[in-house]
């Protein structure tokens, strides 16, 4: 039986299609594919060079180079072949995808899953990066492109029915046995070393010689550990929190934004590490002098709320890495803000995909530049993950109104005082634009000023109008009772 409906993908050039999940007659294949990206995340430790040489215990090793690619699964199913991705971007008919056909025949597996990168052999030498493979896979202009397609093997997950799982150096074997011959599809560049030093000796050789992407070292008994040089970029400052208890007075971690084209901030994520306790202090003091109104709220790990500041301190982090999807693929969607200069106020926008930072160290306030797109640049981002909408400005940015659909207000009084009940219903227009919003909303209320909590609501949402009117109805005979005046 196919995997695959060849007639629910899309021809590109040649015999080069792409297609989503739904293609798929076995939705399982997507589930394990997903499963495996996450179980990759949870066993790989990131390092830099320096706690490479501190952390990595003794043993052999297999060392990689680390492909600037996507995480894609390799799947050949009685003589079919597909590479499939964790947001479920199927693709087939590549050269790529041929030979690995043949070399699989020749096998005589019936079923096999590999992990690997789906990476983009450049004409140029230069090493491939990951923003080629979502520009070449996804729209190749030309059969030269497609051609260009290849796939680094480091690991089978599945041969015929079995789960295969420890014992790597046979499985690297296994894929050296198979794949060694093949040109586009093959076993990632690797050597067998011991501990620390054999894994920064090609940290050296391959990143520092040869500007690779980085180091992957596995071992059956220590583990799987990701080494890759930190890179360094400039944020702005939007907000802060400070210490609980015994370091209270003191800075606790610092809420971070890149600033996009159209001049509208994005936030990344917070720092909160690498600053010694002198800075801690000495930077609360100066951010407190800053703080300004915001319609946008966050808290932090301790669930204290931030403290948002005007935009013009910018600071130079560090980062291991950044990563634009998450272990299913979807997009890593974080808040816009926009600075109303003339009401001195933070305003919410809406959510775009950006990315997460891993490991974030402050280095150092960078006095010298200013909180602008062109000091605090969008494209260090982009140059590192490829960000989906990293273009779009701020007029798309901007959601459709909300239409009101039913309002209707009670009153009561009682010893003296007014109470208020008030209904609203209305179509927020969003939906589609938004995962933020749902399509409907119904809301109550609820003002007693001689309770304990004088301001009470209830809310609800849904993608009916339908099921909503009904909650209208219900909560109209609950609340709009005898003695209750409606306006």
């Amino acid at each position: 039986m196919t995997l695959i409906n060849p007639e629910a993908c899309k021809k590109q050039i040649g015999n080069y299609l792409t297609g989503k999940a739904d293609a798929l007659s076995d939705n399982t294949v997507l589930q394990r594919v997903r499963m495996r990206r996450r179980q990759l995340g949870q066993m790989t430790m990131a390092l830099d060079r320096d706690h490479a040489k501190k952390r990595i215990p003794s043993g052999d090793y297999h060392i990689s180079r680390k492909i600037d690619g996507e995480f894609t699964c390799l799947v050949y199913n009685e003589g079919e072949v597909f590479t499939i991705n964790p947001g479920g971007t199927i693709r087939m008919g590549a050269p790529f995808h041929d030979e690995a056909k043949a070399a699989l025949d020749e096998t005589g597996v019936r079923f096999a899953m590999f992990g690997g990168e789906l990476y983009v052999r450049r004409e140029d030498g230069n090493r491939p990066r990951v923003h080629d493979v979502v520009r070449v896979a996804r729209a190749p202009k030309s059969e030269a492109d497609v051609a260009s397609l290849c796939f680094g093997i480091f690991n089978i997950y599945e041969w015929n029915d079995e789960q295969r799982s420890g014992q790597y150096a046979e499985r690297f074997d296994r894929i050296t046995e198979i794949f060694g011959e093949a040109d586009r599809v093959h076993p990632v560049e690797t050597v067998i070393g011991d501990g620390s030093k054999a894994v920064l000796t090609q940290f050296k050789k391959w990143v520092d010689g040869e500007s690779a992407e980085g180091v992957v070292a596995r071992s059956d008994t220590a583990g799987v550990f990701k080494v890759k040089p930190r890179h360094t970029i400039d944020l702005v400052a939007v907000g802060f929190t400070e210490g609980l208890d015994d370091r209270s007075g003191m800075l606790h971690d610092v809420m971070l934004a890149a600033v996009r084209s159209d001049d509208t901030f994005h936030v990344i994520g917070r720092v909160g590490g690498g600053f010694s306790d002198d800075e801690r202090a000495s930077l609360l003091k100066m951010l407190e002098e800053h703080v300004v109104e915001s319609e946008y709220a966050e808290v932090n790990s301790d669930r204290v709320a931030y403290r948002m500041i005007e935009p013009g301190i910018v600071f130079e982090i560090s980062c291991l890495d950044m990563i634009a999807r998450t272990s299913r693929g979807n997009t890593i969607d974080r808040m816009v803000l926009e600075w109303n200069e003339d009401e001195r106020l933070w305003e919410g926008v809406r959510r775009l995909p950006l990315c997460s930072i891993i490991s974030p160290q402050f280095v150092r306030v960078r006095d010298d530049k200013k909180a602008n797109k062109e000091d605090v640049r969008f494209s260090q981002l982009t140059d590192i993950v490829e960000i989906p909408s990293a273009n779009v400005v701020s007029e798309e940015l901007k959601l459709p109104a909300s239409e009101l659909l039913k309002r209707a207000v009670a009153t009561k009084e009682l010893r003296g005082a007014t109470m208020v009940r008030k209904l609203m219903m209305w179509k927020t227009n969003k939906e589609e634009k938004s995962k933020d919003y749902p399509a409907f909303v119904l809301h109550l209320t609820d003002y007693s000023p001689n309770r304990k909590d004088p301001l009470k609501h209830e809310i609800r949402v849904s993608s009916s109008q339908e099921q909503l009117e009904q909650y209208w109805k219900d909560w109209e005979k609950k609340y709009f009772v005898s003695g209750w005046s409606t306006l």
